[in-house]
């Protein structure tokens, strides 16, 4: 039900390789503002987003992913970061990637895990390939690329993984079966991460978006033509993870008020399941 765009088609490539490189270099890290960062789902929407905000913030250096190469280059030439264009699906895709940012950057004080596809329709006319898609690439793809990196920073005794889910992995959403899946899976995944590295510096956020004015809605196939609840801007989202970052925020709902019915689906899902299939 929201965000992450995916890229217009899949790359032929096994793996990531640099089209762009700003002036790399290990400087001293700066406490609470800036430092280095990896952004997946950069080639446009909310991932895009986020980049520009750091870049504007200043203090970050960056390497941006994504499956689109033409638009990734022209984010990252904007954040002045380095595009390491893939398709994350594919077997050591997320290893590659992780070894080329830590190669470039040094460390890794932030991963921004935001790449992401959909699929809109009846569960029973979804083609087999479509579901490993959406699961392949909004989970597994996002498992092994965080499995890559939290060694890094575990190893450092600090970092942060910011997990941009949706509402709809909260409520489950009629249309998205498996979209929806996916998304729950992963806001348990951040849970249990949590959990496991509490003692270790380095932390978790999930970030978690409900309709978001991207590309992602036309690319899964049916458009968002609902009056209510109305599109935020992507922007509105990268402000989110940046509030994450900095509030050390385990949990953002985008906008706000969307953690009202998610907790009355935990706290009453009957009664919200009553309401969900009556107004849909």
């Amino acid at each position: 039900m929201s965000h992450a765009p995916s890229p217009a088609g899949p790359s032929n490539r096994t793996g990531p390789r640099a089209t762009s490189a700003p002036g790399a270099g290990v400087g001293p890290r700066r406490a609470g503002r800036g430092g280095t960062a990896l952004v997946t789902g950069a080639s446009s929407g909310i991932g895009a987003a986020v980049a520009r905000r750091l870049a504007a913030e200043g203090g970050w250096r960056m390497v941006l992913n994504g499956r689109d190469v033409t638009r990734l280059e022209q984010v990252a030439a904007e954040a002045g970061a380095l595009a390491l264009p893939a398709d994350l699906t594919r077997p050591g895709a997320g290893h590659r990637l992780a070894d080329l940012a830590l190669d470039h950057l040094g460390r890794l004080d932030l991963l921004v895990a935001d790449a992401g596809v959909g699929w809109a329709g009846d569960f029973t006319r979804m083609p087999p390939a479509r579901i490993d898609e959406v699961v392949g690439v909004d989970l597994l793809a996002t498992a092994h690329l965080v499995r890559a990196v939290l060694p890094h920073m575990v190893a450092a005794g600090s970092g942060r993984v910011v997990l941009i889910g949706s509402f709809a992995g909260s409520v489950g959403v009629r249309g998205e079966a498996v979209y929806s899946a996916a998304k729950a899976a992963l806001a348990v995944f951040a849970d249990a991460l949590r959990y496991e590295l509490r003692h270790t510096g380095v932390r978790v956020s999930h970030v978690i978006p409900g309709v978001v004015d991207t590309p992602f809605f036309a690319r899964r196939g049916i458009p968002y033509t609902r009056t209510w609840p109305r599109p935020v801007s992507p922007e509105r989202v990268a402000d989110a993870v940046r509030s994450a970052v900095l509030r050390d925020r385990d949990e953002v709902y985008v906008p706000g008020w969307l953690r009202v019915p998610a907790r009355v689906r935990g706290a009453a899902p009957g009664l919200y399941r009553r309401l969900a299939a009556r107004y849909g």
